[in-house]
């Protein structure tokens, strides 16, 4: 078996994998409705819309197969990302890259697969649409041209998924798109006894910098604070704009109680130069107590409690 080499760009790969926020999201029908047409079109026994991640790859829509996700170093996809052409093995036990492979070997004991790369909205190769089987099989141009034109649904579906979670001035997560993951994520960090922290952030004096200098120049802020905190905290950390001045970040997978105060001295420490001079904010930290947290609206509404409690210290010491 050959392991799949890392793509050139894979570093940037993955930013653009995780600033769509789809990893660990439930099953939808815009997808799945993509797999199904195609398992049914080319008569497989298996359709997946499979993201490759740094060290798996996950399935965002699956047909005929019950797992969610396999390790990239096994994954026929991984080597699909590499370049723009269709990975077309028509006989995965002739074919060296594969043939001792646990998924050829082993359950669901491939034995022809095709998969079109797909890209995320910036362009990068983040995954593919593939067709499995377990008996080998044959593949036409006019059979990659359909996969093609099925693989560019997908991509249409990822765009307006982009479109309809990021905040349009920002190009952070919006209310939506962070409530749709969060409550995900937390779920799975009570499942598996993962750590979580909350980070909410409201930015000080910022109507006055509306009233004073218009809405131009609060824009420009609400760009600038965007952009810290996407620098100063972890690209698998989740960052959104609720609204107004508002902001939140959701760390999970920290290894300590220090990883979000480490990353909040690293964001007082950036160059964060405003129209009225230093940028500063008001912030609540919250850790995540599945108890005490039964919904993600709790967790929100404490953090929230928390940042106001910082802001009022913070005026009555005057800084």
């Amino acid at each position: 078996m050959i392991e799949p080499p890392m793509p050139l760009d894979e570093t940037m790969r993955l930013m653009s994998l995780h600033s769509l926020r789809i990893l660990d999201t439930q099953p939808e029908e815009r997808f799945d409705r993509v797999t199904r047409m195609a398992r049914r079109m080319f008569d497989v026994e298996m359709c997946l819309v499979s993201l490759v991640d740094s060290q798996r790859q996950w399935f965002k829509s699956k047909q005929g197969i019950d797992a969610c996700e396999t390790p990239r170093a096994i994954s026929f996809c991984g080597h699909a990302i590499l370049d723009e052409q269709i990975l077309l093995v028509t006989d995965a036990r002739a074919d060296p890259r594969f043939a001792d492979n646990p998924l050829v070997t082993g359950e669901p004991k491939i034995r022809f697969y095709a998969g079109c790369p797909i890209h995320s909205p910036d362009g990068r190769r983040i995954g593919t649409l593939c067709l499995i089987d377990s008996k080998p099989g044959e593949f036409s141009a006019d059979d990659e041209a359909m996969l093609r034109d099925f693989a560019r649904l997908v991509e249409d579906e990822l765009a307006l998924l982009s479109q309809t979670t990021v905040d349009e001035l920002t190009r952070v997560s919006n209310r939506l798109g962070f409530n749709t993951v969060a409550r995900h994520m937390l779920s799975l960090c009570q499942r598996t006894s993962t750590n979580a922290e909350m980070v909410f952030f409201d930015l000080d004096g910022f109507k006055a910098v509306n009233d004073d200098f218009g809405h131009a120049a609060g824009d420009k802020i609400l760009k600038l604070f965007a952009k810290l905190l996407t620098k100063c905290f972890r690209a698998t950390d989740i960052v959104a704009r609720l609204g107004g001045d508002e902001f939140v970040v959701l760390m999970t997978g920290t290894d300590d109680s220090s990883a979000a105060l480490t990353r909040l001295e690293k964001l007082a420490k950036a160059e964060s130069k405003s129209i009225k001079g230093e940028l500063v904010w008001s912030v609540g930290r919250v850790i995540f107590d599945p108890e005490r947290h039964q919904t993600l609206e709790s967790m929100l509404a404490e953090a929230d409690s928390r940042m106001y409690e910082n802001k009022l210290q913070r005026r009555l010491s005057g800084s």
